[in-house]
């Protein structure tokens, strides 16, 4: 196959993925944009992962190549990715990179010159000491994000001699617009989910895994039940390796007709209008995206008062301590209270102010580390 030709004036970004999974197609889609309206192209790059034209469409980028790996195949040295990196950034001309998950910074790294900065979406990415070494290796060209304060906080605490500007946070984001308007009202929502119309719905989505900790969200439903609205309804959206054991449960507490698991609906956010409350229980979230789609749902939101999760709701939204059923059992009871029957209509100015897109590249070009990624 040919190369293709590139003007040498061109100046190109690439975007290095590993897959383009649920949430990091929305990844890749965010970095895109932030370059829209700017000098810079951006060519992402998805390690594994068959073509796929929804895919490039969705990944707002001026090109997207696809290396078709498995995961398997890039374990160890991962050379065959390396040499393909390579060659395609032989080809035009690159200012810098942007790498998501440990992966592709690594890729990035060991394969061209570029300044890179490491997007990292989850906690404890640098704690092993292996990782460490590496970033310190390289600590001239890498720069690192986290998707949240509390995830830059983790990165600080383990590269401890780094510079403030070279572990900075930029919030994940959302096309506001573009989610609002993808919304199913109340009704035929709950139609699409086969839930009661006139129920009042506490809805939560997430893996059903420890770390999701629905067995807590349960307990307080079940708790909470006697004092919320006639027909108080729980629904859980999710697939995993607990759901065995959340029934279980919720045959013990003898809630099992008051609470549906739904299973794995795709684009889940299209239907969070057919909840009253959106819960999210986790003892750990690094950021929280289907909270924002539950603030642009209107829904009001509860949430645990772990990782980055306070950072999100702000003031808009109600915190407890993870773990604490009877505590969120009461959230549960004052948040009803406080809802008047019918659809919330209810517009979160914060969702603009920090978790738009918009936001996000005002905030991206006000980095610190783009000083030295960007000097001609």
């Amino acid at each position: 196959m040919s190369t293709p030709m590139y003007s040498s004036s061109q100046q190109w970004v690439l975007q290095l993925c590993h897959g383009y999974d649920d949430p990091f197609l929305d990844c890749a889609r965010q970095y895109a944009v932030l370059f829209k309206g700017t000098p810079y192209k951006v060519c992402t790059v998805y390690l594994t992962g068959a073509p796929s034209a929804d895919v490039e469409g969705g990944s707002a980028s001026d090109e997207v190549i696809f290396l078709g790996y498995s995961s398997q195949d890039i374990r160890g040295l991962k050379l065959g990715a390396m040499h393909r990196v390579r060659r395609i950034v032989a080809g035009r001309n690159f200012r810098f990179c942007i790498a998501h998950r440990f992966k592709p910074t690594y890729i990035a790294l060991l394969t061209t010159s570029l300044p890179v900065i490491g997007v990292n979406h989850a906690f404890g990415v640098y704690r092993r000491r292996s990782r460490r070494l590496f970033a310190n290796f390289f600590r001239q060209r890498l720069a690192l994000l986290g998707v949240s304060n509390a995830v830059r906080d983790d990165l600080r605490a383990c590269l401890p001699d780094w510079p403030a500007e070279r572990v900075e946070t930029l919030y994940n984001r959302i096309d506001v617009a573009a989610i609002r308007a993808g919304q199913f009202d109340r009704r035929a929502a709950r139609a699409h989910l086969g839930l009661p119309a006139d129920a009042w719905i506490v809805g939560s989505v997430g893996r059903l895994h420890p770390d999701k900790d629905q067995a807590t969200l349960i307990r307080a439903f079940a708790l909470a039940l006697p004092s919320l609205p006639v027909g108080g309804f729980l629904a859980i959206i999710g697939m995993g390796r607990l759901e065995t054991e959340l029934r279980t449960l919720v045959n013990e507490l003898s809630v099992a007709g008051q609470v549906r698991f739904l299973g794995r609906v795709p684009h889940a956010y299209r239907y969070f209008k057919a909840f009253d409350v959106f819960t999210l229980t986790s003892d750990h979230e690094p950021f929280g995206m289907v909270l924002l789609e539950a603030m642009a749902a209107g829904v009001p939101v509860i949430c645990s008062d772990c990782g980055g999760g306070r950072e999100v709701v702000g003031e808009d939204g109600v915190l407890f301590k993870h773990g604490d059923a009877e505590t969120l059992a009461g959230a549960l009871i004052a948040t009803a209270a406080r809802v008047e029957a019918g659809p919330l209509s209810r517009i979160y100015p914060r969702l603009y102010e920090c978790f738009s897109d918009s936001a996000g590249q005002t905030r991206f070009w006000g980095l610190r580390m783009l000083a030295s990624a960007t000097r001609a």
